[in-house]
């Protein structure tokens, strides 16, 4: 299970017992949409393979305020 925690400066990833961090700058490049307008469900895209995808995907603006 992947565990994602968003602030406003980026994600704090826990996968596979694997800890790090993807800076908003890197969320931003690599989906190419503001950070804030990034979905939850793109972020475990770009860390997993074949993610889980259930329930309905969150923008990061509305999770982290």
């Amino acid at each position: 299970m992947t565990t994602l925690s968003f602030d406003d400066d980026g994600v704090d990833v826990v996968y596979q017992g694997t800890e790090f961090r993807l800076s908003r700058d890197l969320v931003e490049e690599a989906t190419q949409k503001a950070y804030y307008d990034v979905t939850d469900h793109e972020v475990l895209k770009m860390v997993e393979e074949a993610p889980d995808l259930r329930g309905e995907p969150r923008r990061i603006g509305d999770i982290v305020r």
